[in-house]
């Protein structure tokens, strides 16, 4: 009998009170992603280049990224077959930015952890980061 696990996607879109170039850099740039996530950050925009964030817990590969308006990263879990990508969409929306996160290929034992990672340490961050008082 084969082994195969069970996969999912956590599709979510986000409305952050900031400028749409402000939520690219803080995806993108690793000097921003170090001031809102408290951790050394290893990002560029070169497509087939690899990524750090959170001291290594979260690693992966850079498939593409559109200035201001999409990013697509590939995340590595282990030894996993299927990869993991996640396609970040953004869009200008009357001062604010939408953000809309598609996660795919999270193995289920994961979903959770990544779920909640997604809301609360690296969209709520970056929320919390633009609007302190919020």
């Amino acid at each position: 009998m084969l082994n195969h696990y069970k996969m999912k996607t956590f599709k979510k879109t986000f409305i952050i009170n900031a400028d749409i170039t402000d939520i690219y850099s803080a995806l993108t740039n690793p000097v921003t992603i170090e001031l809102w996530s408290g951790s050394p950050a290893v990002m560029t925009t070169d497509a087939g280049s690899e990524f750090s964030m959170w001291d290594g817990d979260i690693t992966g590969n850079i498939i593409e990224a559109v200035e201001n308006k999409k990013l697509v990263q590939e995340w590595y879990f282990g030894e996993q077959e299927e990869k993991s990508v996640v396609t970040i969409y953004l869009l200008r929306d009357f001062g604010s930015t939408q953000v809309t996160v598609e996660h795919s290929n999270i193995p289920d034992k994961d979903f959770a952890n990544i779920s909640e990672g997604w809301r609360e340490y690296i969209m709520g961050a970056i929320q919390r980061f633009f609007n302190p008082n919020f």
